[in-house]
C-alpha cells in the first residue's frame, strides 16, 4: 500500500499538462521519473508504439480533456466504467487512467530488463477503449477525507488488538520511506490540484503506512493461522477506503471541472 501507482503520475501530471501548467517536457520527466522512457501502444492512427509526449497530444486532439484513475482489486473495480476487456487489463496490472472527454483509457505494462545491478524498468501503456460513464466507487473529496479519518482511527485500533508492534528495523525503513515520499506529496499531484487533494492523498498514506507494517512487520501477537487471517480481515476494509481516498485525490482535478470550477 506504500506503492505509488504509475497512473496516479500520469493523470496528475497529463491533466497539468491539459491546463496548460506545466510544459510536455516537464510533464513526461515527472511522469516517467526513473523509469526508461515510456511507450504507448495502440493509440489511434499510429501501427506502431510511440513515445509519450506524442501520445498525450494525439489522445488531447481526439477529445481527452482530463484524466481520472482507477485502482481495482479483486471484487472492487474501484474507477472502472468498462467495457469488460478494459476492466480485465487494468485488474490485471492493479491500476490504469481513464480518459475524461473521449472513450480512451491506458493501462501500464511493467517490466524490469538489464542485468543484475543495472536494471531498468520499462513501460508499456496499451490504450484501449473505454466506456465513457461515472467510475465505479469513487467518493468525492470530502467523503475520502472523512472515511480516511475513520480509518486510521480503525487501524490504530486494528494493531493495538493485534499486538503489531510498530517498531524494530522493518518498520523504521518503512517509516522512512514514508517521510521520503511525503516530501514529494504536492509535487505527485502536479500544480493546479486543490489543497484538500494533496491533503487526502497525505491522509491516505498514512492509512497506508499503517496497513503496510500490519501485514510486513512480522507475525506479532497473531502467531497462529487463524489470527494471521484474521489480521488480513481486519484490515481489508481499512485498506480498501485508503485506495478509494487515493483514486478521488487523484481524481478531483476531474470532479472540479465537472462541478464547473476552474
Amino acid at each position: 500500500m506504500l506503492w505509488e501507482p504509475r497512473s496516479g503520475r500520469l493523470a496528475a501530471w497529463g491533466n497539468a499538462l491539459l491546463a496548460g501548467s506545466v510544459s510536455p517536457d516537464e510533464a513526461v520527466g515527472a511522469i516517467v521519473g526513473d523509469d526508461a522512457p515510456h511507450r504507448v501502444e495502440g493509440l489511434p492512427g499510429e501501427s506502431a508504439p510511440v513515445g509519450l509526449t506524442l501520445a498525450l497530444g494525439r489522445l488531447r486532439s481526439l477529445g481527452v480533456s482530463g484524466w481520472r484513475v482507477a485502482l481495482p482489486a479483486p471484487g472492487h473495480p474501484l474507477g472502472l466504467s468498462g467495457p469488460p476487456e478494459f476492466n480485465a487489463r487494468a485488474l490485471d496490472a492493479e491500476e490504469a487512467v481513464v480518459g475524461y472527454g473521449a472513450g480512451f483509457g491506458l493501462v501500464p505494462e511493467v517490466t524490469e530488463a538489464g542485468p543484475p545491478g543495472d536494471v531498468h524498468v520499462e513501460v508499456v501503456w496499451h490504450c484501449l477503449p473505454v466506456r465513457e460513464a461515472p467510475p465505479a466507487d469513487v467518493p468525492s473529496l470530502g467523503e475520502a477525507e472523512r472515511e480516511l479519518v475513520e480509518a486510521l482511527r480503525e487501524a490504530i485500533v486494528v494493531l493495538t488488538r493485534l499486538n503489531v508492534a510498530a517498531s524494530g528495523p522493518v518498520a523504521e525503513a518503512a517509516l522512512d520511506a514514508y517521510r521520503a515520499r511525503a516530501h514529494a506529496g504536492a509535487e505527485l499531484l502536479a500544480p493546479g490540484y486543490p489543497p484538500r487533494a494533496v491533503r487526502v492523498l497525505e491522509l491516505a498514506r498514512r492509512v497506508a503506512l499503517l496497513v503496510s507494517l500490519a501485514y510486513g512487520h512480522g507475525p506479532g501477537g497473531a502467531v497462529s493461522a487463524s489470527e494471521m487471517a484474521a489480521r488480513t480481515e481486519a484490515l481489508r476494509p481499512v485498506e480498501r477506503v485508503a485506495r478509494r481516498a487515493q483514486v478521488a485525490a487523484f481524481n478531483a482535478y476531474v470532479e472540479e471541472r465537472e462541478r464547473g470550477r476552474p
